[in-house]
């Protein structure tokens, strides 16, 4: 039985450094950082200053207007992202026949701005009329709902909550129901959780970068790391059955080649983490070898421990130096479950552009002993990457894209 083939035909892309995927893409490669100071709310008081906003996104000029009160900024920027897509990938799927299209897509921290609000406005009122965990439940779905709704998609959908490494599980699910005989799929990741609220509630991991200077406040595999910066933003891409591509003449980014996922032991438990065996699977699902792999996009967690797991197991599959890294997040901050769909637009982009886009500002520590790319874009023959994901608490996922000939 033949095996259906996911390509990517359409990329949509809202990025603290670009709005839209050429300004994306423009802004990457010319090593323009969207990290600043928090300017959404007073964060003097609180130990974080910087974030990766989406600035200058006015959604009354992409949306109609019965939709801005109905949403809030997240799924905004969700339906932005997914509209911009599907003009990119020059598909209407309402037009198809009924089911032949879904939307898998992944959340994790939205919610917390609209939770917040609602709070808000009812203090002093009666407990019980706003759960948090019901705003959170309902926001982590409505991505998902609001793209099948606008675009008449009635096919299968889901929502995957899996933190940064959502947006690779929520295409890694896409491709399956494709393999499964949808043919078109709506897929990537969006998340925003800049609000007060929404940073406290991160804070107790402890993960966070407390910097105060853009070019100094996310470091990954340097040794001056000392946490992330969060994000927001969207990144939706069009997925389709390379058959039914090719036979209406869509342009092709690449194929979801391979896909993997795996879960870390409990700490204190003294076994390894999944992370290296989630590349080797997604390897082995794509018939790939290592050497095979021209450039790999790093979780890059910008916590000295959590980079050293990366780095090792990197090294543990391609040997030390032996194989050029990105880190493109160190222009966005970490975006959740939109971080790495994002990753996965940015591989895209550098496989059909011959590119690797540079990791900012980051002094490589020789104990990494990782091929980094800094400062500048790396030309290069590029035909396959690997991208990797991991999540709070232990998700891990890996990804392969190639070339479409």
């Amino acid at each position: 039985m033949r095996v259906r083939c996911a390509v990517a035909t359409g990329l949509g892309v809202a990025a603290p450094n670009g709005l839209g995927t050429e300004n994306y893409w423009t802004a990457t490669l010319q090593s323009v950082t969207g990290i600043r100071p928090i300017s959404r709310f007073d964060a003097t008081v609180y130990p974080v200053k910087l974030a990766g906003e989406v600035r200058g996104f006015e959604p009354a000029e992409h949306l109609p207007s019965r939709l801005i009160p109905q949403t809030d900024h997240m799924t905004r920027l969700a339906l932005t992202a997914a509209a911009w897509a599907l003009a990119d990938a020059g598909v209407d799927p309402g037009s198809l026949p009924e089911y032949d299209a879904g939307v898998v897509t992944a959340s994790s921290c939205g919610g917390f701005e609209f939770g917040q609000r609602e709070l808000e406005n009812l203090w002093g009122r009666a407990p019980g009329h706003v759960s948090a965990y019901q705003s959170f439940a309902w926001f982590y779905a409505v991505n998902t709902g609001q793209i099948s709704i606008r675009h008449g998609i009635r096919g299968p959908s889901g929502v995957l909550v899996t933190d940064d490494a959502g947006g690779l599980d929520a295409v890694g699910h896409a491709r399956r129901l494709i393999r499964n005989g949808t043919p078109l799929v709506v897929s990537g990741g969006a998340d925003s959780s800049l609000c007060p609220w929404g940073l406290v509630a991160q804070l107790p991991c402890g993960m966070l970068a407390t910097g105060q200077e853009p070019d100094s406040g996310y470091l990954p595999f340097d040794e001056r790391a000392g946490g992330y910066v969060p994000g927001e933003g969207a990144a939706i891409i069009v997925l389709e059955d390379a058959d039914a591509a090719r036979r209406r003449g869509a342009r092709c980014y690449g194929e979801i080649a391979g896909y993997a996922a795996t879960f870390d032991p409990r700490p204190g438990s003294g076994r390894p983490s999944g992370l290296r065996r989630a590349i080797e699977l997604a390897l082995a699902d794509a018939d790939v070898t290592p050497s095979e792999v021209d450039v790999v996009f790093a979780d890059a967690a910008g916590v000295r421990e959590l980079d050293r797991v990366e780095a090792s197991a990197i090294n543990s599959v391609f040997g030390p130096y032996g194989v050029p890294v990105t880190a493109p997040k160190t222009m966005t901050g970490r975006l959740h479950a939109a971080g790495a769909a994002l990753d996965l637009a940015a591989a895209l982009l550098a496989i059909t552009n011959g590119i690797i886009p540079p990791t900012v500002n980051v002094r490589p520590a020789q104990e990494y002993q990782l091929n980094l790319v800094t400062g500048t874009p790396l030309r290069a023959r590029l035909r396959t990457a690997l991208l990797i994901a991991r999540g709070y608490s232990g998700f891990n996922a890996a990804m392969l894209v190639r070339g479409v000939a």
